[in-house]
């Protein structure tokens, strides 16, 4: 297991907890102290993370290549190594990942996830699936151990290509829930009140209910960070160029989630983005 951030450190304490035998690895190696007491292996380097299943969790693909040097592709090559990609990325880039891991021997499963870190602490997170028959079929066991829904959606970059749909409703809908909040506030509405009556109707959804404390607290502990947003949006409107998409809601949503980083929230909840619609 790559990355012990707030997704992949509940995602490594499941797999502990369905009896699997786990190795975790992260950049500071305080954040798999608990794991390890619970029976984890510390991996040292990424050469000992070597593993038949490697999962990542780390932001970015990008980020995942930089660290792979000839040692670490040789042990994970000797391991027979699968890397399933748990993070969002883009299609072309999960595919350049697997191009470049190729002459290796290690094969590549694009797995992202959705539920946030309620779903990932829970073990239900939706899991969208691309790649071979064979090498989804060797992780699936492992997906199922961490997530409610696991669907194989076809070739390599299919996951990735959900995961960037499931993104832009996820940010659409925050960016909705802060303009309206932004206009209860301002009419003199009850938040509270409100939020039970959007909850108990058409407007409801699980990112409102994930969501609805920050909202109302104005306050947000990170989860799905703001900068991450608007990767995962730069990257849905890089898939849509490719296919052609006439995108009319991604450059909207892609200039909010940056105006939320220019404001120093780029290391806070995705949430944040309420605040342009609120009085200083």
């Amino acid at each position: 297991m790559i990355g012990l951030g707030p997704m992949g450190h509940p995602i490594a304490a499941n797999l502990l907890a369905a009896g699997r035998t786990v190795a975790v690895w992260n950049r500071t190696p305080s954040r798999a102290d608990d794991l390890v007491a619970a029976g984890a292996l510390r991996a040292r380097t990424l050469s000992e993370a070597a593993a038949p299943a490697i999962l990542s969790v780390l932001p970015d693909v990008h980020q995942l290549q930089t660290l792979l040097s000839a040692e670490v592709r040789r042990a994970w090559s000797n391991a027979g190594a699968r890397l399933v990609v748990l993070s969002t990325t883009g299609p072309e880039a999960v595919r350049g990942l697997a191009a470049d891991l190729a002459p290796d021997g290690i094969t590549v499963v694009d797995a992202p996830v959705s539920g946030g870190v309620a779903g990932a602490r829970a073990a239900t997170l939706s899991i969208m699936v691309g790649g071979t028959e064979e090498d989804v079929l060797a992780v699936r066991g492992i997906l199922e151990s961490i997530g409610s829904t696991v669907l194989h959606l076809g070739p390599l970059g299919s996951g990735a290509t959900a995961k960037l749909c499931n993104q832009i409703v996820v940010a659409g809908t925050l960016a909705s829930l802060g303009e309206a909040l932004g206009l209860a506030r301002r009419s003199g509405l009850d938040i509270e009140s409100l939020l039970t009556v959007l909850r108990g109707g058409l407007a409801n959804s699980e990112v409102l209910a994930q969501k609805q404390e920050n909202l109302l607290a104005r306050d947000y502990p990170l989860g799905g960070s703001t900068d991450n947003q608007v990767k995962d949006l730069q990257y849905a409107r890089a898939a849509g160029d490719t296919v052609g998409l006439p995108a009319r809601m991604i450059p909207v949503l892609l200039d909010l989630y940056e105006d939320t980083v220019d404001a120093d929230r780029g290391q806070q909840d995705h949430s944040s983005v309420q605040e342009l619609f609120l009085d200083r």
